[in-house]
């Protein structure tokens, strides 16, 4: 935060001589607040300085000039399906209800949240959109049913002009994630990203003489072969009755999981992309691992089969993501939870997590002035952090190990979000990863599903 300042300052000093020396002294930068479209919130000031080959060096972003209008007395809704209200339980929120509170006074509006059950919130909030009356000013939505299908409607405002402000505004959310044929249409201040990775039972590990997981990612050793070498290591007749009682991995199927770690995708965009390398290689690991048995087998159980294996105590692995951590806590008190990234694809350099159904903040194009909007938002965040980095308190206090803290860390910023989502059971999605857990040959099932995926996804953005 301290350097952050000290290139504020200097690109401040900088911009002050430039006025001095060069410019007209005409120019009035004044914002009356009017802000009809002329003025679009994106105006971050910013130092230009010559590099020594001539060309400009790096432009600093800052934050959007202060801006002065009068929303009013409007009440700005915000909706999501939890309540957003900011609470006062650090001092990070503690700066933001400050500067909401100022923000308040300043531009003569109240803001409330609007929190609806996750069960009904896609119907709900995409039927107001649909209607023209939206149910909030701004509204969290799902990239997986966002992009395109509601953008494509003319549905929501694309806000990228307003969100150039790097210390508030996540980057990727906006320009990468929610983006289509080049415009941004969501935002969100959140810096962090979904944690995935492998949960494991450290003392289930001591007690059966496995090798320390944590050694793998120490050695830059902690691949899908590694993984599979575990995995068949910890499954286990510790008894000798002839019956396995230890298991290696919960999860009979890691799909998301594989692919996050290999850098591959099943659909990009509007085509599917099945015979791509990466994704061949995926599909090929998601084979080795139903015909070799590597997994502890399912007893019929539904989709929680693999967290109850995990807290039975006598399965080493658990793929999952870091909001069921609490969980296995709570179940499992005297066990002690380790956590390292999902091991390394042959087409990747370094450890990720996946996001399946990524959301972030859309403004409805119903609503408006998006501008003044996104610059409440902008400063009611702009603020300086008490930590170090994006979920220090959480990891924190998830976490007693700093071997874990540092494996969340790694694999948040190299976050893959996936698009099949988007085209719903027309994709045969679980068909399709039903025949490759079957022992299907890779390429029997990819011939199989190509134009399956391929005509999901023309009805979705149009052949």
């Amino acid at each position: 935060m301290k350097i952050r300042k000290l290139m504020v300052l200097l690109c401040a000093f900088v911009l002050v001589l430039s006025a001095c020396s060069g410019g007209s002294g005409k120019g009035n930068n004044t914002n009356n607040g009017s802000n009809n479209g002329t003025n679009n919130g994106s105006g971050n000031t910013a130092a230009e300085t010559a590099a020594p080959d001539g060309g400009a060096a790096e432009e600093e972003v800052l934050g959007t000039p202060e801006m002065d209008f009068d929303m009013g007395g409007r009440t700005i809704k915000v909706v999501s399906w939890w309540d957003m209200t900011i609470a006062e339980d650090n001092p990070d929120n503690i700066q933001r209800k400050k500067n909401l509170d100022e923000l308040m006074k300043k531009h003569n509006f109240k803001i409330e949240y609007v929190a609806i059950d996750f069960g009904e919130y896609q119907q709900k909030v995409t039927a107001s959109l649909l209607a023209g009356e939206p149910l909030g000013d701004i509204v969290r939505l799902g990239r997986n049913y966002t992009i395109p299908t509601l953008v494509k409607q003319d549905l929501l405002w694309p806000v990228d002009e307003y969100t150039k402000n790097t210390k508030v505004f996540n980057q990727k959310a906006t320009s990468e994630y929610f983006n289509y044929e080049g415009k941004g249409y969501a935002f969100t201040e959140g810096q962090g990203n979904l944690v995935q990775g492998i949960f494991y039972n450290r003392t289930l590990m001591n007690q059966i003489g496995i090798k320390a997981l944590q050694d793998y990612v120490n050695e830059d050793n902690w691949n899908w072969d590694a993984f599979v070498q575990v995995a068949k290591e910890a499954n286990k007749d510790t008894n000798n009755d002839g019956k396995l009682d230890t298991w290696g991995l919960a999860n009979s199927q890691v799909v998301e999981h594989a692919m996050y770690s290999n850098e591959a995708h099943l659909t990009k965009g509007d085509k599917q992309n099945l015979e791509d390398p990466a994704t061949q290689e995926t599909l090929n690991f998601l084979s080795k691992l139903a015909t070799e048995k590597v997994y502890r087998p399912t007893e019929g159980g539904d989709w929680t089969e693999p967290g109850q294996f995990f807290r039975q105590g006598n399965t080493l692995m658990y793929a999952g993501a870091i909001y069921e951590l609490n969980g296995f806590k709570t179940d499992m008190p005297d066990v002690d939870i380790g956590f390292i990234p999902f091991p390394k694809g042959p087409s990747a350099t370094e450890y990720h997590s996946g996001e399946g159904a990524y959301q972030a903040l859309t403004i409805p194009k119903a609503v408006e002035h998006p501008e003044q909007l996104i610059y409440i938002w902008e400063k009611i965040n702009d603020i300086d952090s008490e930590y170090d980095y994006p979920d220090q308190a959480s990891f924190e206090t998830l976490f007693s190990n700093e071997d874990d803290i540092n494996n969340a860390k790694i694999v948040g910023p190299g976050m893959i979000v996936f698009d099949h989502g988007t085209y719903g059971d027309a994709l045969k999605f679980w068909d399709f990863v039903g025949e490759i857990n079957s022992g299907v040959s890779v390429s029997t099932v990819v011939e199989k599903y190509k134009p399956v995926f391929q005509a999901a996804i023309d009805a979705v953005y149009g052949s």
